[in-house]
């Protein structure tokens, strides 16, 4: 399977795009709504506890040492950029999915013509349900499984730790964003997983590219919808080059 390293991030692009086309645009709003308000809780939290910590700080240390305040700013900003940019990121995700899950199916019936509605078959669903919930509940154990040693890592560790915890978090992004389009067509986690690995490359610079929009203020806030509707667009052109299960 051929994997472009640059391809991934040309679709998170179409997904910019893609939301603002009249079709989409009101199946972004709860998403959208959703992103801002998750980002701008986590950023005041965490200010306000920041500065809680600071002055009890400058209690204790004599007046000379308050000087540590400049140096302690930078190592915050750094943790905030780590941590809220990109852990609340899933956070997010969790939250709207099930507006995702539509979002996806929406661009996808615009940009091939036709939609992917199919008639509930009840019985199945209900024979099927068990298999469905520990699918999710896979997705979090995976996600804290490889989590809780990346983060460490990328506070413990300068430098290597943090670009460790970027391509940790555009693994993470793609596997998030893709499995509203491919979860439409019935790929379980593990199959999604499998899919994503033949184009790794493809996969890891479409998260990167998520990842770095999702740094840069009010731009982050659109991030969510715009990578569903662009893993949407990679799913039909890169992805589903085989029958769905």
């Amino acid at each position: 399977m051929s994997s472009n390293p640059l391809r991934g991030a040309t679709y998170m692009l179409e997904g910019l795009r893609l939301i603002t086309r009249p079709g989409l645009r009101r199946f972004v709003i709860i998403p959208l709504l959703v992103n801002i308000g998750v980002f701008a809780g986590a950023i005041w939290y965490s200010l306000s506890r920041f500065e809680g910590a600071l002055g009890w700080m400058e209690q204790q240390l004599p007046s000379w040492l308050h000087w540590l305040d400049w140096l302690l700013w930078p190592i915050f900003v750094l943790a905030l950029l780590i941590i809220v940019f990109y852990s609340f990121t899933l956070v997010a995700n969790f939250i709207a999915s099930p507006f995702n899950g539509l979002l996806a199916e929406k661009a996808e019936a615009i940009l091939t013509g036709h939609s992917v509605d199919t008639p509930i078959d009840y019985a199945k669903l209900i024979k099927e349900l068990p298999v469905i919930l520990w699918d999710e509940v896979k997705k979090i154990l995976y996600a804290l499984v490889w989590t809780i040693p990346f983060l460490i890592l990328a506070l413990m560790v300068p430098v290597i730790g943090p670009l460790i915890w970027f391509l940790f978090t555009a693994w993470m992004l793609a596997v998030q964003y893709n499995d509203f389009p491919m979860g439409n067509h019935g790929l379980l986690f593990r199959d999604q997983r499998a899919r994503l690995r033949q184009r790794r490359f493809t996969a890891l610079s479409f998260g990167s590219a998520a990842a770095a929009l999702t740094m840069i203020p009010v731009l982050n806030f659109v991030v969510m919808p715009a990578a569903v509707a662009g893993a949407t667009a990679m799913w039909i052109k890169v992805f589903a080059d085989r029958e769905s299960p």
